[in-house]
């Protein structure tokens, strides 16, 4: 992303659920059509122009290759995202994560990163994220 980029609140939610899809090398279908479903059904999304999703996954996936990426991209979040929101953040990386049935060593390590980026009391990360495998379970 370039140093000067804006992002709305809708944009850096999709931002993280995107560097949670593409933090092990590739984006899965799961997790492609769990983000669209989040962004189709969620209050969160009400006014999101959803063609931008388009745009948004090829530029994560470059911002991701870029030495300082992570940290530009956890800038941005910290400053566009309003931080009653961060918790928010948090759950909807857990769902993309949860998505495809299993969290990878990156999805993991990604999500412990979103984690103290946001500086998300541990107590409320772990119960987000046992909410997001008690969703995501097979039968």
């Amino acid at each position: 992303m370039p140093e000067n980029t804006i992002l709305s609140p809708q944009d850096a939610l999709v931002s993280i659920m995107l560097a949670v899809s593409v933090a092990d090398g590739s984006v899965r279908t799961a997790e492609l059509v769990q983000i669209t479903n989040l962004i189709e059904n969620l209050p969160a999304f009400a006014d999101f122009d959803q063609a931008k999703l388009q745009d948004m996954g090829p530029m994560m996936m470059r911002l991701m290759n870029e030495d300082d990426g992570l940290d530009r991209l956890f800038d941005l979040v910290r400053r566009f995202l309003p931080e009653r929101l961060w918790e928010t953040a948090y759950a909807l990386a857990c769902d993309v994560a949860a998505a495809d049935g299993k969290i990878s060593g990156p999805e993991g390590e990604m999500l412990e990163a979103i984690r103290d980026e946001l500086s998300l009391d541990r107590l409320h990360a772990a119960a987000i994220e046992r909410g997001a495998r008690a969703r995501y379970q097979r039968i």
